[in-house]
Parts: C-alpha cells; sequence; structure tokens
C-alpha cells in the first residue's frame, strides 16, 4: 500500500506520535519505518487522492512541531508518498550520508520566517520629496502644464525608485540579521512586500535574533509592517 512520508529524523529520537493522527479521512495511524541511523515518520495513503484542506495540512504540521519540540527533524513537502515502506527503506539506505548531513546541519535550529512591507503613500513621500525629477514631473502632471508622456514617465520613474528603494531595505534588513542565522532563503516577496525570508536559527543564537528582529522593527517606525512567524519546523532548509 502506498504510504505518506511526514518527516526524516534519526532513529534515536523519541518519536512521541501516540496520540497524533496522520492525515487521511478518516485519520490514519502514524508509524515509522527505519534503516541504518535513519528513521522516516509514515501513514498508509488512501486509494482516493489526498485532499488539501485545513484539517490535512494542520496534521501535518502537528507531526513536525512534535517531532522538533523534541529533537532535529527533516520534514518532508507536504503530501509526499512513496509506493509501500520497502521504497521508503530502499530511499533511506541509497541516501542515507545526504539525509545523515542533512539532519546534522538543522541540529538544534528552528526556522523563523520574516515578511514586511511599507506603507504606499509613505514611500511616495519619500520618493517625491527626494528625487527632483520625480517631483518635477508629479508638479507637472498636478497642475495640468504636462505633455501626455509626463505621467506614464512618472509611473516608470516610481516604479524604479519604488524597487530600488526596496531592494536595499530588504538587504539592509537580511545583513543585520545574517550573523545569527545558520542558513538564509530568500523567496520573492508577494504584494505589497518588499521582504520574504526565511533564517535557520541555531537556539544558542534565538533570543539575539529575536531581539535584533525587534529592534529593527522598532527603527524603521510606524510606516512599516514586519511579520515574524516562529519558531517553526526548518520547512525552508530541508
Amino acid at each position: 500500500m502506498a504510504v505518506h512520508v511526514y518527516s526524516i529524523t534519526f532513529k534515536d529520537h523519541p518519536l512521541r506520535l501516540g496520540d497524533l493522527d496522520g492525515v487521511g479521512t478518516p485519520p490514519t495511524r502514524l508509524r515509522t519505518v527505519s534503516a541504518g541511523p535513519l528513521c522516516a515518520v509514515v501513514s498508509d495513503a488512501p486509494d482516493e487522492e489526498l485532499p488539501l484542506g485545513q484539517r490535512e495540512f494542520g496534521a501535518y504540521e502537528e507531526v513536525q512541531k512534535r517531532l522538533m519540540a523534541d529533537g532535529t527533524v527533516l520534514p518532508l513537502t507536504f503530501g509526499y508518498s512513496a509506493p509501500d515502506d520497502e521504497a521508503v527503506r530502499l530511499a533511506l539506505e541509497a541516501r542515507a550520508d545526504e539525509f545523515a548531513d542533512r539532519l546534522g546541519k538543522l541540529e538544534g535550529c528552528v526556522e523563523y520566517d520574516l515578511k514586511a512591507s511599507q506603507d504606499e503613500e509613505m514611500l511616495l513621500g519619500e520618493i517625491l520629496s527626494e528625487s527632483e525629477a520625480a517631483r518635477r514631473l508629479n508638479d507637472r502632471v498636478r497642475d495640468g502644464t504636462s505633455d501626455p508622456t509626463a505621467a506614464p514617465r512618472l509611473r516608470e520613474l516610481v516604479a524604479v525608485e519604488t524597487r530600488a528603494r526596496q531592494k536595499a531595505l530588504a538587504s539592509g534588513v537580511i545583513e543585520a540579521l545574517r550573523p545569527f542565522a545558520r542558513e538564509i532563503d530568500s523567496t520573492r516577496p508577494d504584494g505589497a512586500d518588499f521582504l520574504s525570508v526565511s533564517f535557520l536559527v541555531n537556539e544558542e543564537q534565538d533570543e539575539l535574533f529575536l531581539a535584533t528582529e525587534l529592534s529593527l522593527a522598532h527603527q524603521m517606525g510606524e510606516g512599516f509592517d514586519f511579520r515574524l512567524d516562529g519558531p517553526l519546523p526548518p520547512y525552508s532548509f530541508r
């Protein structure tokens, strides 16, 4: 029977999973498959396709968080499956060095995800205040003395300035937090965000990381929105 594969750990992990359910309807029972020093947490996969609902993802997250609370965990992608237990065991054997190396690098670490945005009116005000070219174009558009190309040129100039400023802001935040992270994974921000980044933080640096992030948010002021999520299992660093 096909199985869902949740995580990989070392075999000496406590694996306190008895009171947790796996994904599926009805919920499936969690068990482990071992090979050498490694262990995979799995459950039977029903014949029908796994629904991508909140209950399913919640069950997946509960497994990862419980494992993280007791030791090092390498979470696999939500919905990852294998043909059967034997296929899982063979994969653990074939990639033993790779998995053991990754677990070693994740030991004692948690993930923090940070997103940040700046108030759009505040940003536009800064651009018009500090860019003479933008200010001049804006004045001409507002007083009606501009040619038809002025408004598109202003929009393009503001867009260029916005990208440059947001890139600099993102870089500054990442560099300020870099000393407290073992690894960093940046992704393309969504919507109004100028920053979307994940940090792998060792427990010994946890307090310094959190204090520095809070200090940065305060320094940048009310026009900025910092959203920090964590501690989390190392989803971005598997």
